[in-house]
Protein backbone atom coordinates (compact mmCIF):
# COMPACT_ATOMS: atom_id res chain seq x y z
CA UNK A 1 0.00 0.00 0.00
CA UNK A 2 1.23 3.50 -0.80
CA UNK A 3 0.38 6.81 0.89
CA UNK A 4 -0.35 10.09 -0.90
CA UNK A 5 3.32 10.99 -0.45
CA UNK A 6 4.33 7.77 -2.18
CA UNK A 7 5.42 6.02 1.01
CA UNK A 8 5.21 2.27 0.48
CA UNK A 9 4.22 0.59 3.73
CA UNK A 10 6.41 -2.45 3.44
CA UNK A 11 9.14 -3.33 5.92
CA UNK A 12 12.67 -2.91 4.64
CA UNK A 13 14.49 -6.24 4.89
CA UNK A 14 17.73 -4.62 6.04
CA UNK A 15 16.74 -2.11 8.77
CA UNK A 16 19.94 -0.13 8.18
CA UNK A 17 18.76 0.53 4.59
CA UNK A 18 15.56 2.33 5.66
CA UNK A 19 15.22 5.80 4.15
CA UNK A 20 15.74 8.64 6.64
CA UNK A 21 13.59 11.76 6.77
CA UNK A 22 14.86 14.74 8.78
CA UNK A 23 12.32 17.48 9.52
CA UNK A 24 10.91 19.95 12.00
CA UNK A 25 7.58 19.10 13.58
CA UNK A 26 5.28 20.34 16.35
CA UNK A 27 3.12 18.52 18.92
CA UNK A 28 0.11 19.89 20.82
CA UNK A 29 -1.20 18.69 24.16
CA UNK A 30 -4.96 19.37 23.97
CA UNK A 31 -6.68 19.47 27.36
CA UNK A 32 -10.46 19.87 27.52
CA UNK A 33 -12.62 21.46 30.23
CA UNK A 34 -13.20 18.01 31.77
CA UNK A 35 -9.41 17.92 32.35
CA UNK A 36 -8.76 15.18 29.81
CA UNK A 37 -6.01 15.05 27.17
CA UNK A 38 -6.64 13.90 23.60
CA UNK A 39 -4.40 11.15 22.23
CA UNK A 40 -4.36 9.17 19.00
CA UNK A 41 -3.43 5.49 18.86
CA UNK A 42 -0.71 5.21 16.25
CA UNK A 43 0.74 2.14 14.54
CA UNK A 44 3.39 0.83 12.16
CA UNK A 45 1.68 -1.08 9.31
CA UNK A 46 4.81 -3.22 8.92
CA UNK A 47 4.62 -4.32 12.57
CA UNK A 48 0.87 -4.39 13.32
CA UNK A 49 1.36 -5.86 16.79
CA UNK A 50 2.75 -2.53 18.04
CA UNK A 51 0.45 0.34 19.07
CA UNK A 52 1.16 3.52 21.01
CA UNK A 53 -0.60 6.79 21.92
CA UNK A 54 0.53 10.24 20.74
CA UNK A 55 -0.55 13.86 20.90
CA UNK A 56 -1.82 15.61 17.76
CA UNK A 57 0.86 17.19 15.61
CA UNK A 58 3.09 16.78 12.62
CA UNK A 59 5.54 18.34 10.23
CA UNK A 60 6.08 22.06 9.84
CA UNK A 61 5.60 23.14 6.22
CA UNK A 62 8.21 25.34 4.49
CA UNK A 63 7.77 28.98 5.51
CA UNK A 64 5.40 28.06 8.35
CA UNK A 65 6.03 29.04 11.98
CA UNK A 66 5.75 26.56 14.84
CA UNK A 67 2.57 28.26 16.05
CA UNK A 68 0.95 28.29 12.60
CA UNK A 69 1.83 24.61 12.13
CA UNK A 70 0.37 23.76 15.54
CA UNK A 71 -2.91 25.52 14.70
CA UNK A 72 -3.07 23.80 11.29
CA UNK A 73 -2.21 20.33 12.63
CA UNK A 74 -4.82 20.54 15.40
CA UNK A 75 -7.51 21.54 12.89
CA UNK A 76 -6.51 18.84 10.37
CA UNK A 77 -6.14 16.02 12.88
CA UNK A 78 -8.95 16.82 15.33
CA UNK A 79 -11.38 19.26 13.69
CA UNK A 80 -10.87 21.67 16.60
CA UNK A 81 -10.13 25.25 15.56
CA UNK A 82 -7.70 27.06 17.85
CA UNK A 83 -5.67 30.23 17.44
CA UNK A 84 -2.00 30.92 18.05
CA UNK A 85 -3.05 32.83 21.18
CA UNK A 86 -4.59 29.62 22.58
CA UNK A 87 -1.18 27.91 22.62
CA UNK A 88 0.90 27.87 25.80
CA UNK A 89 4.61 27.30 25.65
CA UNK A 90 6.47 25.67 24.20
CA UNK A 91 6.39 23.64 27.39
CA UNK A 92 9.21 21.40 26.12
CA UNK A 93 11.46 20.62 23.17
CA UNK A 94 13.21 17.46 22.04
CA UNK A 95 15.07 15.76 19.23
CA UNK A 96 13.23 12.51 18.50
CA UNK A 97 13.96 9.53 16.28
CA UNK A 98 11.09 7.32 15.12
CA UNK A 99 12.33 4.04 13.67
CA UNK A 100 9.55 2.33 11.75
CA UNK A 101 9.71 -0.86 9.72
CA UNK A 102 9.89 1.10 6.45
CA UNK A 103 11.67 4.36 7.35
CA UNK A 104 13.32 6.45 10.05
CA UNK A 105 11.95 9.91 10.85
CA UNK A 106 14.21 12.24 12.81
CA UNK A 107 12.74 15.53 13.97
CA UNK A 108 13.05 18.55 16.20
CA UNK A 109 9.80 18.90 18.16
CA UNK A 110 8.42 21.60 20.42
CA UNK A 111 5.39 20.74 22.57
CA UNK A 112 2.65 23.33 23.08
CA UNK A 113 -0.43 23.04 25.27
CA UNK A 114 -3.94 24.34 24.57
CA UNK A 115 -7.06 24.28 26.72
CA UNK A 116 -10.12 23.61 24.58
CA UNK A 117 -13.84 23.11 25.16
CA UNK A 118 -15.15 19.59 24.90
CA UNK A 119 -15.71 18.73 21.24
CA UNK A 120 -16.40 15.79 18.96
CA UNK A 121 -13.16 14.77 17.25
CA UNK A 122 -13.41 15.03 13.46
CA UNK A 123 -10.84 12.97 11.53
CA UNK A 124 -12.23 13.73 8.06
CA UNK A 125 -9.14 15.81 7.16
CA UNK A 126 -6.66 13.05 7.99
CA UNK A 127 -4.16 12.33 5.23
CA UNK A 128 -4.14 8.92 3.55
CA UNK A 129 -1.13 8.01 5.70
CA UNK A 130 -2.90 9.10 8.92
CA UNK A 131 -5.97 7.10 7.91
CA UNK A 132 -3.75 4.04 7.65
CA UNK A 133 -1.64 4.48 10.78
CA UNK A 134 -3.90 6.28 13.29
CA UNK A 135 -6.17 3.57 14.63
CA UNK A 136 -8.42 5.45 17.05
CA UNK A 137 -8.48 8.36 19.48
CA UNK A 138 -9.65 8.93 23.01
CA UNK A 139 -9.69 11.46 25.81
CA UNK A 140 -7.59 10.38 28.80
CA UNK A 141 -7.80 11.51 32.41
CA UNK A 142 -4.48 12.20 34.10
CA UNK A 143 -4.93 9.22 36.45
CA UNK A 144 -5.48 6.90 33.48
CA UNK A 145 -2.19 8.02 31.93
CA UNK A 146 -0.35 7.45 35.19
CA UNK A 147 -1.77 3.94 35.59
CA UNK A 148 -1.74 2.63 32.01
CA UNK A 149 0.72 0.02 30.78
CA UNK A 150 0.20 1.14 27.17
CA UNK A 151 2.94 3.08 25.38
CA UNK A 152 2.40 6.81 25.72
CA UNK A 153 4.76 9.01 23.69
CA UNK A 154 6.31 11.17 24.97
CA UNK A 155 6.79 9.31 28.23
CA UNK A 156 6.89 12.72 30.00
CA UNK A 157 3.37 13.63 28.87
CA UNK A 158 1.91 13.90 32.39
CA UNK A 159 4.82 16.10 33.51
CA UNK A 160 4.36 18.35 30.47
CA UNK A 161 0.61 18.56 31.14
CA UNK A 162 1.33 19.53 34.76
CA UNK A 163 3.76 22.23 33.61
CA UNK A 164 0.86 24.17 32.07
CA UNK A 165 0.20 25.69 35.50
CA UNK A 166 3.88 26.55 36.06
CA UNK A 167 5.25 28.79 33.29
CA UNK A 168 8.66 28.86 34.98
CA UNK A 169 8.94 25.15 34.00
CA UNK A 170 8.22 25.80 30.30
CA UNK A 171 10.92 25.29 27.72
CA UNK A 172 12.17 22.04 29.23
CA UNK A 173 14.79 20.30 27.09
CA UNK A 174 13.90 16.61 26.83
CA UNK A 175 17.11 15.90 24.89
CA UNK A 176 17.40 13.16 22.28
CA UNK A 177 14.76 10.45 22.52
CA UNK A 178 13.90 7.37 20.53
CA UNK A 179 10.33 6.20 20.00
CA UNK A 180 10.55 3.24 17.68
CA UNK A 181 8.95 0.00 16.70
CA UNK A 182 12.25 -0.93 15.03
CA UNK A 183 15.07 1.07 16.66
CA UNK A 184 17.41 3.25 14.67
CA UNK A 185 20.87 1.69 14.63
CA UNK A 186 22.80 4.55 13.04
Amino acid sequence: MTSEQGRAFEPVEDPSARPRIVRSAVRVILVNHADQVLLFQDSDPGLPEFRWWVTPGGGIDPGETELAAAVREVAEETGCVITEEDLLGPVARRHVVHGYSDQVIEQEEPFYLARVPEFEVDISDHTVEEQLTLQTHRWWYREELVETTEWIWPVELVELWDAAHHPHRWGRDLGRQEESTLPDES
